[in-house]
Parts: structure tokens; sequence; C-alpha cells
């Protein structure tokens, strides 16, 4: 018996503002058929989004939101080594961050890494990198890593630190405010795995879209996909019915369509939920990115 009826995926954004066309949200079935878009007359907003997933959720739905649930704590035994109100967990620097960030809008996250203390770990615009941003002593500069990033880069991705802000590939932004919108969730939706997986009804896990290409047959150089006929292309290489639309898409949405029906794919395979990498502290700390082995 399958444990999951839908299948939703959403490409996040963390860009200043009330309501951002890098947001697009897609939807699959059990019972087949192309994924969906799901779309309103204006561009989602971050509320808009958390209202779905506290109040408007298909039952049984598989959540898979397209950024980092938590931050690097392995690597020092620390989120913010060397600050003497580091928290322990994830569930508390979810709870930092709104704190923090209580008078930013729309979700928004500019007040946190603008902290007097904790902007000392990130890298951020105008060549403003923290003199903590290296705290792995790692040779390739690109900040520190959770071990499912680890993960992610022996398969093939190229992820980047969510303590990079800067740059078009840069998931430190959507991360953060991500973070705000599953603090702000209160429980509602449970996240793996931060939070175990339930016996029934949803949850929300992180994805990386790089992952779904991946097993689309498509290089990590080629995951943008931005015509029909590529996503039509891919979507046949994971199993899925193809949309049959032609023309021009933008890669949030297919992003967003193609990790729907590959969540469908593989949203069963009991593999993908025990990652050999992932211990119980890792899981409460840093979490992981669902489909990283």
């Amino acid at each position: 018996m399958n444990r999951f009826s839908h299948f939703l995926a959403i490409d996040w954004s963390g860009a200043r503002g009330e309501r951002q066309k890098g947001i697009a949200l897609a939807l699959s079935d059990l019972d087949g058929g192309p994924p969906r878009l799901l779309q309103r007359d204006k561009p989602w907003s971050r509320e808009d989004v958390l209202t779905l997933l506290r109040d408007d959720l298909p039952t049984n739905t598989l959540v898979g939101m397209d950024l980092g649930i938590s931050l690097p704590f392995a690597d020092c035994g620390a989120f913010f080594p060397g600050w003497e109100d580091t928290p322990p967990h994830a569930r508390a620097l979810w709870a930092l961050i709104e704190d923090i960030c209580a008078d930013d809008p729309h979700l928004e996250a500019t007040s946190f890494v603008d902290h007097p203390q904790l902007s000392r770990y990130f890298r951020r615009h105008g060549a403003r990198e923290g003199d903590r941003f290296r705290d792995d002593g790692a040779e390739h500069g690109r900040g520190r890593f959770r071990v499912t990033e680890h993960a992610q880069a022996a398969m093939g991705c190229k992820p980047y630190s969510n303590f990079n802000l800067v740059g078009a590939a840069q998931v430190g932004k959507s991360s953060l405010t991500g973070m705000r919108l599953l603090h702000r969730l209160g429980g509602a939706l449970p996240v793996w795995p931060i939070d175990p997986l339930p016996r029934e009804g949803s949850v929300l896990v992180e994805i990386y879209t790089s992952l779904a290409a991946l097993e689309a047959q498509r290089s990590s150089g080629r995951s943008k996909i931005r015509s029909y006929e590529e996503l039509d292309t891919a979507l046949a290489a994971i199993g899925s019915p193809g949309t049959g639309l032609a023309g021009a898409v933008d890669d949030h949405s297919s992003d967003a369509l193609l990790a729907a029906a590959w969540l469908r794919e593989v949203g069963e395979d009991a593999a993908r939920w025990s990652p050999r990498g992932m211990t119980k502290q890792i899981a409460r700390t840093e979490g992981w990115t669902f489909g990283a082995r």
C-alpha cells in the first residue's frame, strides 16, 4: 500500500519583496498523469506557501522544498562555533532566526545575516566575507558544508554552502527564509528528518532539484530545463507522463514540475528514508536532503 497520495515540489526563493516569480509549486498525484503547476493570479508569496502547507495541503502529501532546512553543524560541533548563544539543534536555530528577524517583512532574513555576531559566519554581497566563513578549514574556500552536501557532491552535484549568500547559484538566502517558514509551521507539518517520519499523514522534506535532474539523465551542468520539449524528455526518463506542451518554460517551473514527478517515482523507496551517512545527531541538527545517499 502506498504511503503518499500526492507529491508537491516547491522551488523556493529568498529574494526580498512580497511576491516572488522565483517561487513555483507543482503537484503530481499517485493515480498518474503529468505533474501540473499550481498557479495564482499573482506570483506566490512566502506567506501564501505557508498558508497552503499549514491549512490547505491535500491529505498524505509528500512535500519537497528546494532549500536547506538547516546549517552545517557536524564539521565544527556547532552552527556558530565560538558564539556563546549558538543553538543546540535545528528547531532552536529556526526559532533564533525567527526571533532576530521578527520585524523583517515577508519572511525575509536580512536582520539575521546583518547581525553583528552572526554576520561573521556568512559571505555577503560587496566582497564581505566574515572571518568565520571558512571555519571548516577546507581548501576549496566555498564555505562549510553539511554532511548531506558532501553526499550530494559524491553523487555528481555541485552544492553550495548555506553560509554563502553570493552568486546566482547560492541557496543561503532561500534556506534562511525557508527556516522562518518551517518555524511558523509550528509542528503542523512534520519536517523529516528533524522529525521522524510519521506512520501516516503529510510530511515535508528538503530536496535538491539537481538530484531529480541527474536521475532524469541530465548532467549537473545541464540541470536547468528551459523548454517543455526538454522537460518532457526528462519526465519520460524517470517514468512520468509528459506535459504535452511546447515552447519556453522558466527554469523555476521546470524544476518544480520535474521534482514533483521525481518525488512520485522515488517517494516510496525505503532506502531514500535511511541514508547511510545520516545519524540521529545529524538528523536533529543538520537535517538531510531527500534522495542524497
